[in-house]
């Protein structure tokens, strides 16, 4: 479940952490742009994220409104998670904060398995 938020922030960035601030929140969102994917492809593409911790962050995600879960009742149950239009608000941020990230990974030589922008 999603921490409780303060009834009071001192400064914007700090609620906008604390929203998109987990450790998978933002590969999330990246992953979720212009795309729904199921869970076992998100944990796929996540593969380094114990299933656990996954689905915290998606449930974090999904109470502040960041993405949305649709639950197929089909057996074995299908789930696909998406972005909202809030969560789609922050793909500037998120695709600016990518930039910045591969610009690190360039400057400093270290490999990453995915080398170039999101758009």
């Amino acid at each position: 479940m999603a921490k409780r938020k303060q009834s009071e922030y001192k400064c914007p960035l700090e609620v906008t952490m604390e929203i998109i601030g987990g450790k998978y929140k933002g590969v999330i969102i990246g992953h979720l742009i212009n795309k729904t994917l199921r869970y076992n492809e998100l944990q796929k593409l996540i593969s380094h994220a114990t299933p656990k911790m996954l689905i915290q962050q998606l449930k974090e995600l999904e109470a502040d409104g960041i993405i949305k879960r649709k639950l197929y009742p089909v057996v074995p149950p299908k789930t696909e998670y998406s972005l909202t239009k809030r969560g789609e608000s922050l793909l500037p941020a998120i695709i600016e904060l990518n930039k910045w990230g591969l610009n690190y990974l360039r400057e400093e030589n270290i490999p990453c398995a995915f080398n170039s922008y999101i758009d």
